[in-house]
C-alpha cells in the first residue's frame, strides 16, 4: 500500500510559495474549481474538477471517488467480499472465476512482472511478515534462513490465467496476490473515463502522492506539480508544470524502521525477501497512470543504478530519484524547476 509521499499539488488558486508557471492559454472559458476529498483504498485522496457550475462540478467529483470505492472493494487485499481475497482463500486447492475487470488487470500486471524481470510481484502477499515497519530503531534484521524461508511461495510465474472461464487460480497453499502496488493508479485511470464521460475537460486527481491530470486549471494554467524533499516535511525541492500526464511518487520516510542507522523502507525485494535500500524516494513521469504507479515500485527495488537505466530503456516515461546518499538523479528526459540552486545528477 502506498503511504504519503513527499509530491504536492500547488493549485495556482491556493498558491503561496510558488509563482504562476508557463503555459497560460489566451483565453479561458468561464469555469471553476471544484475539490473534494475521501479516505478509499486505505489512502486520502483528493480530486480537483474544472467545470461550469457547482452542479456540474459536485457530481463528478462524487462520480469519480465512487468509482474507485468501486475497485477498492472489488479489488482489495482487505475486504472479505473481495475478488483478490476469493482468490487467495482457494490458494492450493481451485480456480476461482473472477470479473473480465479483475482477470485483466492481473494480467496487465503479470507483463509488468515479466518487463521487471520479477520486480513487481503480486505474489510479494505470499511472503510472512518479518517486518515492523514503526520508524523505531530495530536491533538488527531476521536472519538469512527465516527471509528465505518466507518468500518461497513468491512468483508471479506460479499464478495460472485462464482466459476462456475467467478464472485465476495460485496453486500452493499460503499463497497470496496484492494489487496494492497498483491499485490506486488503476482507481485513477478509471475514474478518468468516468469523468471524460461527463464532460469533464480539467481536472487532477491525487491518491496519496499518485497525481494524475489533464486539461488545464480554471485560468487556463498548466497543472503544476512539486516535488518534495524527503528531510523536510512539506517543504519543496522541485516542480513541474505538466497536463495529460500521471505524477507518481513513493518513498520510503512514511513506513521504515533502522538498523544500525541504515533505513528500511517498506517495499520489499520479491527476490530476496528484504526491504529495498538505495532509495529515499522515486518519482515517475508517465502518460498511464497505472503504469506509473507500478513502475515506482520497480525502480525502488532495481535500484538507483538500474532502476534508472531500466526507465532509460522505456518510451514517455521518465523519473527523478533521491537516493539514501541524498543525490539526486534524474532519466535522460527529465527536465524539473530547481529552488534553491539544487541540481540533479543525468548519468
Amino acid at each position: 500500500m502506498r503511504t504519503p509521499s513527499g509530491l504536492f499539488l500547488f493549485c495556482f488558486w491556493s498558491l503561496l510559495l510558488l509563482s504562476a508557471g508557463p503555459g497560460r492559454a489566451q483565453t479561458a472559458p468561464p469555469r471553476h474549481t471544484f475539490t473534494r476529498s475521501a479516505h478509499l483504498m486505505g489512502s486520502h485522496f483528493t480530486f480537483t474538477v474544472v467545470a461550469e457550475n457547482d452542479s456540474a462540478g459536485q457530481r463528478a467529483l462524487r462520480a469519480g471517488l465512487l468509482e474507485v470505492r468501486r475497485i477498492d472493494r472489488l479489488m482489495s487485499f482487505w475486504d472479505s467480499t473481495s475478488e483478490v481475497v476469493r482468490i487467495n482463500r482457494m490458494a492450493g486447492i481451485k480456480p476461482v472465476a473472477v470479473s473480465q475487470e479483475t482477470f485483466d488487470l492481473i494480467n496487465r500486471t503479470l507483463r509488468l512482472s515479466q518487463l521487471s524481470d520479477g520486480a513487481f510481484d503480486i505474489t510479494f502477499a505470499s511472503a510472512d511478515k518479518l517486518y515492523k515497519f514503526d520508524r523505531q530503531a530495530h536491533a538488527s534484521l531476521p536472519d538469512s534462513a527465516t527471509v528465505r524461508a518466507s518468500v518461497r511461495r513468491i512468483g508471479w510465474q506460479k499464478i495460472k490465467l485462464d482466459a476462456a472461464q475467467h478464472t485465476v487460480f495460485l496453486p500452493e497453499k499460503g499463497m497470496r496476490i496484492n494489487l496494492a502496488g497498483i491499485l490506486q493508479g488503476y482507481g485513477l485511470r478509471r475514474a478518468k473515463q468516468v469523468l471524460d464521460k461527463m464532460g469533464i475537460k480539467g481536472g487532477l486527481m491525487n491518491g496519496s502522492g499518485d497525481i494524475y491530470c489533464w486539461g488545464r486549471q480554471a485560468d487556463g494554467s498548466l497543472w503544476r506539480v512539486a516535488i518534495g524533499d524527503p528531510d523536510h516535511p512539506r517543504s519543496v525541492a522541485a516542480w513541474i508544470d505538466v497536463t495529460d500526464v500521471a505524477v507518481v511518487t513513493a518513498g520510503n520516510y512514511e513506513q521504515y524502521f533502522t538498523v544500525g542507522g541504515q533505513v528500511y523502507g517498506h517495499i520489499i525485494n520479491p527476490h530476496t525477501g528484504y526491504p529495498s535500500v538505495g532509495l529515499r524516494s522515486v518519482t515517475i513521469i508517465c502518460p498511464d497512470v497505472e503504469l506509473a504507479d507500478g513502475l515506482d515500485e520497480v525502480v525502488f527495488v532495481k535500484g538507483p543504478t538500474a532502476g534508472l537505466a531500466f526507465i532509460n530503456g522505456l518510451k514517455n516515461v521518465d523519473c527523478t530519484l533521491i537516493t539514501d546518499d541524498n543525490r539526486t538523479l534524474v532519466s535522460k528526459g527529465m527536465q524539473l524547476n530547481y529552488y534553491h540552486g539544487s541540481t540533479a545528477t543525468r548519468p
